[in-house]
């Protein structure tokens, strides 16, 4: 059976060691123009269709002219690109936090959970993205290659973790590709469903089938 949905961590107590040296000035005005680029882009795409929208009218919505635009992506397709790089990235970020002698199913799924969370908490906005994104078949393409590259760093740190070669041991291959399947099959589904359907209730029970796989290692 599957344990209770993710919580959110509890934060850190007072004691404990502040950050370190923060971005630069210039560093942080580079993500905040990046981010309203990627927002105004993500959102325009998805209201009118990729092909639809021109590199102009993305500018013009962040309010940038098209050379600074392409001074941050290459392509309208380099925006979703990057924007499912941010979703491995978390996905496997939470992997690596998990304790140590946690469940691989548990450990896993708190992992998925990171992308599914932020299409839950903002349903609407994250939906249109999602469609555009499984609809538009170069898109779909972009997003499976980068499926199969999360496939491989989930799979070495599912090897840190147990103590298995990746190279030789069949499993953390197989545990990656079927956490990554639950996923896929939950943004899928939720999609279908024009968002009707609860993506953490989604995430549950298609954790539920892999379960007892997951945690066999071996």
């Amino acid at each position: 059976m599957v344990t209770s949905r993710p919580r959110p961590a509890p934060a850190a107590p007072a004691t404990a060691p502040g950050p370190g040296p923060g971005p630069s000035l210039a560093e942080r005005k580079r993500r905040l123009v990046s981010d309203e680029l990627s927002e105004a882009a993500l959102q325009l795409l998805a209201a009118k269709g990729f092909d639809a929208v021109t590199v102009d009218e993305i500018g013009a919505a962040a309010g940038v002219s098209k050379r600074t635009f392409f001074r941050y992506f290459a392509s309208k397709e380099d925006v979703v690109v990057r924007f499912l790089a941010d979703m491995g990235t978390g996905i496997h970020a939470e992997l690596t936090a998990r304790p140590a002698d946690e469940p691989p199913s548990t450990a896993l799924r708190h992992a998925v959970w990171v992308p599914v969370a932020a299409c839950a908490g903002h349903s609407e906005r994250a939906l249109r993205v999602v469609q555009l994104i499984l609809r538009t078949p170069a898109l779909l393409a972009r997003f499976l290659e980068r499926q199969a590259e999360w496939r491989e760093h989930l799979a070495a740190e599912l090897g840190r973790r147990h103590g298995l070669d990746p190279e030789s041991d069949l499993y953390p291959r197989m545990a990656a590709g079927m956490a990554l399947t639950a996923f896929d099959a939950v943004l899928r589904r939720w999609s279908d469903s024009e968002g009707a359907e609860d993506p953490a209730d989604l995430l549950d029970r298609a954790f539920a089938v892999i379960t007892p796989a997951l945690d066999t290692v071996g």
